[in-house]
């Protein structure tokens, strides 16, 4: 698991730091100056609890939570549409990314 967080004081300090190791949780902390990471991460963790945690929650423990986390993941990233590659899910567009069809240039070397 990843903690995300800006770089605020209680983030950065050693006994916060401690508690996410002794939780076995990887922490992640923004750069300096750049606020586009935080927004991003802040961005997603509102859409997961708008979609998942209140709409189907109550939760009766953690393991569903993380379940219910696994599933919407693996949905975004084989299933759902995204406008910013061509609406396609991730998946595709990695597998089109590493395996690219034969270009038209290298098809006319082929002639």
């Amino acid at each position: 698991m990843i903690h995300h967080s800006d770089r605020v004081s209680q983030d950065l300090s050693i006994r916060y730091t401690e508690r996410l190791v002794d939780a076995d949780v990887d922490p992640s902390v923004g750069t300096v100056g750049e606020s586009h990471d935080t927004t991003l991460a802040e961005s997603v963790i509102g859409l997961f609890k708008t979609e998942v945690i209140r709409q189907l929650g109550p939760w009766k423990n953690l393991p569903n939570v993380e379940w219910e986390t696994m599933h919407r993941v693996d949905r975004s990233n084989t299933e759902r549409l995204h406008s910013a590659i061509g609406y396609m899910p991730p998946a595709e567009a990695e597998l089109r990314h590493l395996d690219p069809p034969e270009t038209i240039g290298m098809a006319r070397l082929n002639r």
